[in-house]
């Protein structure tokens, strides 16, 4: 075999091997974006669980404010109904807003904000909450990573013709809901 021929060979097996790790580092962050979004999907799960103890608890007290319970259970629901990413975080920005509504009206009935139940599951949505940011903090980090190598020569050739899509953040939408709904009771 001539120089030349050895060359073609190393050039060509080179190439390979940049095509192989390219291409396993998309399926890698592919993987780990699923994984975290799974994390996500956890954490509001257990936040959706937690509503409809929270609505019955405060019916015992206010039940007369039917409107305000109605939209929690109503962003509840569509929050358990979204699919995508994108559904989910416009659905629990909705739920975010109506448990904002929720919490603002309890503090109307002090028996409310004394009640242990309540205050037990005052507790729970802030660490749920808490678990939820931090959990949205990771996904956003590696979808940032996925779509940065997607965009990014030699991967983007690869991306394209593997159809690697890029992936949506799990964003809020406004500076108003990027506060977690107050859930601690001062006197």
């Amino acid at each position: 075999m001539t120089l030349g021929g050895v060359m073609f060979l190393l050039v060509v097996a080179g190439l390979l091997v940049a095509i192989v790790a390219g291409y396993n580092k998309l399926v890698g962050l592919r993987q780990r974006s699923q994984e975290a979004w799974s994390d996500i999907d956890v954490q509001l799960k257990r936040r959706t669980d937690l509503v409809p103890n929270l609505v019955e608890t405060v019916k015992g007290y206010a039940a007369h404010e039917k409107t305000t319970l109605d939209a929690v259970t109503r962003a509840r629901g569509a929050a358990v109904a979204a699919q995508t990413p994108e559904a989910r975080a416009q659905a629990e920005n909705a739920l975010t807003g109506a448990l904002r509504q929720l919490f603002a009206l309890a503090e109307a009935y002090p028996n409310l904000k004394a009640n242990e139940n309540f205050t037990q599951l005052q507790g729970s949505l802030s660490e749920i909450e808490e678990a939820i940011q931090n959990s949205r903090r990771y996904y956003n980090a590696v979808v940032r990573d996925f779509n940065t190598t997607i965009d990014s020569v030699p991967t983007n050739v690869l991306a394209s013709f593997f159809r690697f899509a890029k992936r949506s953040y799990f964003e809020l939408d406004s500076r108003q809901d990027r506060q977690a709904p107050r859930v601690a009771f001062g006197s």
